[in-house]
């Protein structure tokens, strides 16, 4: 089983990593459309300022008209009032407006370059990597940089702003107030770097865990059918406690910093105001300050209550945006399968070869020269999954491959499309080596087919059709399913256009085999590779495609991994593999009268191979 990649993080290296230095590669996604977002903080900023100007009509209004009884003047500084609250509103009603079509279309961009990239990574990646986590990454994590960018982003300088400016209003207008109003300053700082520190650690925690859990979820319901058939329902659902159980008290201890955070930042400046009250109270009874600098004084101090008490909410959403926008670009950073003709091999990978070799009559054909392989994530000093690996398939030419299990089988026919990539050594088509073929070219000249089939929730058609080219249509489709003896599709509800569901698991195992049979030959490749594509057939049913399949062998290059005599006599040589290393050549009856672990192989039904 690959591989899945560790969820729990080295808390040094989260700790250690700058949230705004990794915010900030959100940049090229937020560049197109900056100056509607500068705009829109802009307007929120001009928003929040304009709160604070009621304050500023309250003590007009108390110190003015109030103190003239001028009824008048009171109805004015009301009007006042009532314009700078509309004001206020349709100012952050407009900036609401501003992020709303530019953050949606960031999310989509960011969300298809993850799906493009996951498509362009190689085989080992996917091996090494849990689905839920790429899920997650895609879903939640995009989901909660959306609301940084329309929410935290903004909000983090407005409140700043807002709360510098409330602070020189406070201070113009009596000092000694305003230097209460700051005494908690210091305290709260302190507490806001703590708690950053903390927070990243548990936030990147919670959110690999989301990924594991949906890991789970993914996989009970593709294996529906596997927990029912032998009633493990009990023992999945208690997995499914335990992850919930772990992420809830993950959840918990974010809710614990969050709320000692907030009553840090909500307490303190809650008793300094108490405190400017009571002081200002005191002045005003003196005869040191006038009713309406206090009431401007406290209305400006309220005013700022939530701009510094979402302090705390809008940190952690910061972190949380930091660590999956370290998520996103985990998965943005791997080196993906290049497009290039050459040079484009991964680390450990032999040199890549000079383009074009002559295509002599003894080159051409598919041919493997000293190939060896061995997976990224194996051991340095393990050995091969394949070593030293020389055989040469005629123009033409079907043979077949056998071998015990693990024998690497299943791994020889991933180099051809290169699914993987030779550690050393090199594979040719007709003299060109597949490095100096674009993979694009290169997976149109070979088609491949599975023991394991997979089908994707489209039309049969659609499905079979995914190995032609845009232009195929019924006739290719057709003939495809009489290759494979798929003609049951005609059959089906709505025919070739029926929707076969998710991984086809309406379909039984050989009609989805036969399927992907079809979708292998009905491109009509020049070169074909066959993983074992008939085991789940029935006798009878496995002779009729043998039958039809000879037709289509006779106009390919095709290497077959074959497991029963019935597959090999498909073929016009066999190679065993053993170990590793081709062991023998030659027709199956020469096999069978020379070599005694052909014969032996051949002596019975092997299983179908679960190899890496």
């Amino acid at each position: 089983m690959p591989s899945t990649r560790a969820t729990t993080e080295d808390p040094t290296e989260t700790s250690d990593r700058s949230a705004v230095r990794t915010l900030l590669r959100l940049w090229p996604y937020v560049r197109p459309v900056r100056a509607r977002l500068f705009t829109a903080a802009f307007v929120a900023v001009l928003a929040s300022c304009t709160g604070l100007v009621i304050p500023l009509v309250l003590k007009w209004m108390v110190d003015g008209p109030v103190a003239d009884r001028d009824p008048a003047g009171v109805w004015l500084g009301a009007l006042y009032l009532l314009l700078l609250g509309l004001g206020e509103a349709l100012l952050f009603g407009l900036r609401r407006w501003l992020v709303a079509r530019p953050l949606s279309g960031i999310e989509a961009g960011m969300r298809a370059d993850l799906y493009r990239r996951l498509q362009r990574l190689p085989v080992a990646f996917h091996d090494r990597w849990a689905s839920g986590q790429l899920l997650s990454r895609g879903t939640t994590d995009l989901m909660l940089l959306r609301m940084f960018l329309a929410f935290p982003l903004t909000f983090l300088l407005v409140n700043g702003v807002t709360i510098a400016v409330g602070v020189v209003i406070m201070l113009l207008q009596n000092w000694t107030l305003g230097l209460v109003i700051l005494g908690p300053a210091v305290p709260v700082m302190v507490t806001c770097v703590i708690f950053e520190k903390r927070y990243a650690d548990v936030a990147r925690l919670a959110q690999d865990q989301v990924g594991d859990l949906t890991t789970v979820v993914e996989e009970s319901v593709l294996g529906i059918r596997i927990i029912k058939g032998f009633g493990r329902h009990r023992s999945q659902a208690r997995a499914f406690r335990e992850l919930t159980r772990t992420l809830r008290g993950t959840e918990l201890r974010k809710a614990g910093l969050l709320a000692t955070i907030w009553g840090v930042i909500v307490t303190l400046p809650e008793v300094a105001i108490g405190a400017a009250l009571v002081f200002g109270t005191v002045q005003v009874a003196s005869g040191g300050l006038s009713a309406g600098t206090l009431v401007a004084f406290l209305s400006t101090a309220l005013a700022l209550r939530w701009p510094v008490e979402s302090i705390g909410f809008l940190l952690a959403m910061s972190q949380e945006a930091a660590t999956a926008t370290e998520r996103y670009f985990e998965v943005m950073d791997e080196v993906p399968e290049s497009d290039a003709a050459a040079g484009d091999r991964g680390a450990g990978a032999a040199p890549a070869p000079q383009r074009a070799a002559p295509r002599t009559a003894g080159l051409r054909g598919l041919r493997f020269h000293n190939v060896r392989f061995r997976y990224p994530d194996a051991p340095c000093d393990s050995p091969p999954v394949l070593d030293r690996i020389d055989l040469h398939i005629r123009p033409g030419e079907s043979m077949a491959l056998v071998g015990a299990t693990g024998s690497g089988k299943t791994t020889l026919t991933a180099l051809v499309p290169r699914l993987h990539e030779v550690t050393s050594g090199r594979i040719t088509l007709d003299g060109e080596d597949i490095t100096a073929v674009s993979r694009e070219e290169l997976r149109t000249l070979v088609a491949v087919a599975f023991e394991e089939p997979t089908l994707f929730s489209a039309s049969v058609g659609d499905n079979v059709l995914m190995g032609a080219d845009d232009s195929a249509g019924a006739a290719e489709l057709n003939r495809a399913l009489a290759v494979a003896q798929a003609d049951f599709a005609h059959a089906l509800p709505q025919g070739t256009d029926t929707q076969v569901g998710e991984q086809g698991l309406s379909l039984s195992g050989g009609q989805r085999q036969r399927l992907a049979l079809a979708r292998a030959v009905v491109g009509r490749p020049r070169f074909l590779v066959l993983d074992d594509p008939l085991s789940a057939l029935d006798v009878h049913t496995e002779a009729a495609v043998e039958a039809a399949l000879r037709d289509v062998l006779a106009d390919t290059t095709a290497l077959i991994v074959a497991h029963r005599p019935s597959t090999v006599l498909l073929a016009d040589r066999v190679a065993l593999l053993s170990g590793g290393r081709i062991a023998a050549v030659g027709t199956h009856h020469e096999l069978l009268r020379t070599n005694a672990e052909y014969a032996h192989l051949m002596s019975g039904t092997p299983e179908a191979e679960d190899e890496r």
